[in-house]
């Protein structure tokens, strides 16, 4: 180039644009060489969920084909389920999970199995695991030379499996396994904690918290990858003499309070050494009286030194949530072109809409975030709301904030609409930290998100993100519990208050159930007494464990849920619950309720789902589609609506956004510049779940698990893979 620059005739214009563009691809390349592979869940540390392979682009993405299915149970539909697991890949080898949590490795590039690992095999699981939350959403490995390893949870055990063989490394922990119920600094037999998200791995250490129960804490630790020690403690809800120890009112609730959980898992800076950690809301989700003040460090993003779990900064997106507007995800780590300086920053979506954007390494907001006035009017008896709740100025928010009377759905007919008006009229909203109340409240966009845990993806070449969301209005409903208790008192009696204590919020007063949770009714016919005490003590997806129950107390619960007339008028011997504070707090939800039409569609306006592009170097939003489709709709000529999805989508250098999520059980792929859908396929179920973009002797493949969804509709047990049709010689 030197030579060039120095010769007697100047280069033309055209020849230094080739060269520059040379350049630039090289360095491109280079920069870039990382994301070829899926190694990690969401792609790498940074939870970027990129890939920089563009074998499929927006040319040749209508030739995608089904290269191999892989069924996990063997395709035992028995055995059918949720699988919501992004799955990885090293060298040629896929590792992922089935929905009844057996550890599978599989070839990536025809699917044929090489081993399978069911935990309830081993000596470590039966000490410790019972059937809890069929739910995992990824694996993590690690190697030291021939040393390979997996590293992935079932209930409250963390396994450690070798890579090569699918046997249990029987010299980590106690043959293979450690408790997660040990070193919290609680009795392990009142505790639950089931991570659901893969650990993260950090030279020597993992990284967990997890899904938890209502009494244990959700405390971030680290591990030896070795030994399985704990290395280790962060503690969610500050002990006495630490920092935010003096945002609770209370000087006990570091001993009795539960959740405050990073269930969503982490993302981490390996150059500096800097753990992120997304965080829930406090025990009680719904009643804050009994916890009063902001409630470090529920609700927040944390920055940890990986080495020594020190906190370096936090954030918190929500202050005393009583709305479950747990963050929902880790954050995406990226460089930013901000003000005309790179600046490395985390990208933390939402349950809300909102998108936070931080310095990652002091925690400084890149866009001005205001603490804006909120309704605290006429709040329950006991509860004291923040006057205030933090939102970014930019960038805009990715899903509706507002609902009016206008917003409500007119796809329906008259008599259908008079009725959402009506019931719309009744509840209670003025925004989306609308006080919950015994009348109603209005939850939106809903206690799915906007953003939920599949989180966005981020293409590092341009700096955009693209991310899913919901727009489902929900209904909170109070009701006070029953705070009074007899001296003498019969299980039946016992047994109510027990129920509101501990399954009411989901169940509903009156056993109904509702949203993702099941109807208590006839549990009875489904259930003996020492089947029904076997599920207290182990859970059971979406429900935890509650081992803390005395004999008496379960009894006493049995003979209420299960209308056992022959304990019903036996005298309650149990523990005094007034005492004990089961009976609090005194305010609890009747469970998760959709706000629908009578034909069960969302009683709002559409687009009930989508997909946006927002640029985060200026925090400008560039394109939003509705984001899945009701098949009957479509039929009647109604544009797409969006619907209801869960898991998230993987960008591509080639160009385009794999993603499939939705009820409709699609799998997509569309156009990342403009948001148009290029291709479209049906799944053997629905796909709650983040694809993985891998490539295996030159060939490109995308993966998905569909297992199905909570929505109900079909099940399966299939990973699905597609690559490009092979042309005929």
């Amino acid at each position: 180039m030197k030579r060039i620059l120095r010769s007697k005739y100047p280069p033309s214009p055209v020849f230094i644009f080739l060269v520059v563009c040379i350049m630039v691809s090289f360095c491109g390349c280079s920069r870039n060489k990382k994301y070829t592979g899926w190694a990690v869940t969401g792609g790498g540390k940074e939870n970027l969920r990129y890939s920089s392979l563009k074998q499929i682009d927006t040319g040749n993405v209508n030739k995608l084909e089904i290269a191999w299915i892989y069924h996990s149970e063997n395709n035992d539909s028995t055995a059918f389920g949720v699988m919501e697991c992004n799955p990885i890949i090293i060298d040629s080898t896929l590792y992922g999970v089935s929905p009844k949590l057996k550890l599978f490795a599989i070839n990536a590039a025809t699917g044929k199995e090489k081993w399978k690992f069911d935990p309830s095999d081993s000596v470590a699981n039966k000490r410790w695991h019972r059937e809890s939350v069929n739910m995992n959403r990824g694996v993590a490995y690690w190697t030291d030379g021939n040393d390979q390893r997996i590293i992935y949870t079932v209930g409250p055990v963390v396994f450690e499996v070798n890579a090569l063989t699918g046997k249990l490394v029987t010299s980590f922990g106690k043959e293979g396994g450690i408790d997660l119920r040990e070193g919290l600094d609680r009795d392990p037999k009142d505790l639950f904690v089931v991570p659901t998200s893969p650990v993260m791995i950090y030279k020597n250490l993992f990284f967990v918290s997890g899904l938890t129960g209502e009494n244990t804490p959700g405390h971030i630790r680290a591990f030896d990858i070795i030994t399985g020690q704990q290395k280790w403690i962060f503690h969610t809800v500050p002990y006495p003499g630490e920092p935010g120890y003096e945002t609770w009112n209370d000087t006990s609730a570091y001993r009795r309070m539960g959740s405050t959980n990073s269930w969503a898992g982490f993302s981490l800076d390996e150059k500096r050494g800097i753990l992120y950690a997304p965080t829930g809301n406090p025990t009680n989700d719904f009643y804050g009286g009994d916890r009063l003040g902001n409630g470090l460090y529920g609700n927040c993003l944390l920055a940890l030194d990986a080495e020594t779990g020190k906190l370096l900064w936090h954030f918190q997106t929500v202050h005393h949530d009583v709305w479950d507007m747990d963050v929902p995800g880790p954050p995406s780590l990226i460089t930013l072109d901000h003000d005309g300086k790179k600046v490395d920053a985390a990208v933390q979506t939402t349950k809300t809409g909102l998108v936070f954007v931080f310095d990652r390494v002091n925690g400084k907001p890149v866009f001005p975030v205001q603490e804006k006035a909120v309704s605290v009017k006429d709040a329950v008896l006991g509860e004291h709301l923040s006057p205030t709740q933090p939102f970014p100025v930019l960038p805009k928010p990715f899903s509706r904030q507002i609902l009016t009377e206008n917003d409500l759905n007119k796809l329906v007919d008259d008599s259908s609409y008079q009725d959402i008006k009506r019931r719309f009229n009744s509840f209670r909203y003025e925004g989306m930290f609308t006080p919950p109340t015994e009348k109603g409240t209005l939850i939106f966009p809903g206690y799915d998100g906007g953003g939920e845990w599949g989180g966005g993806a981020i293409d590092p070449e341009t700096n955009i993100l693209y991310v899913n969301a919901n727009n489902m209005a929900w209904v909170l409903n109070l009701v006070k519990k029953t705070s009074s208790e007899k001296s003498v008192m019969t299980n039946l009696q016992a047994g109510k208050l027990l129920y509101s204590a501990f399954c009411m919020s989901c169940h509903g007063p009156e056993l109904q159930g509702g949203g993702d949770y099941p109807p208590l009714t006839g549990a009875e016919k489904k259930y003996t007494f020492a089947k029904f005490n076997e599920l207290l003590s182990t859970g059971r997806r979406m429900m935890p464990g509650f081992n803390q129950l005395t004999k008496e107390e379960r009894a006493a619960l049995g003979s209420f849920i299960l209308n056992m007339d022959t304990e019903k008028e036996k005298t309650y011997k149990g523990p005094s619950l007034q005492k004990s504070g089961m009976v609090k707090p005194s305010y609890a939800s009747i469970g998760y309720n959709k706000f629908l039409t009578k034909e069960g569609y969302p009683a709002i306006s559409p687009p009930w789902g989508t997909m946006t592009a927002i640029d985060l170097n200026n925090g400008k939003q560039l394109w939003q589609i509705p984001f899945g489709e009701f098949e009957e709709l479509k039929a009647k000529g109604i544009p797409a609506t969006g619907r209801e999805n869960y898991g998230g989508p993987v960008v591509t250098a080639g160009g385009l956004l794999f993603i499939a999520a939705t009820a409709d059980a699609k799998f997509r792929a569309i156009n990342k510049r403009n948001g148009q859908i290029l291709f479209e396929t049906d799944l053997p179920a629905t796909g709650a779940s983040t694809p993985a973009v891998y490539s295996v002797n030159g060939k490109e493949y995308v993966v998905i698990a569909c297992g199905g969804s909570k929505w109900g509709g079909k099940k399966s047990d299939a990973y699905v893979a597609f690559s490009l049709r092979v042309s005929p010689d």
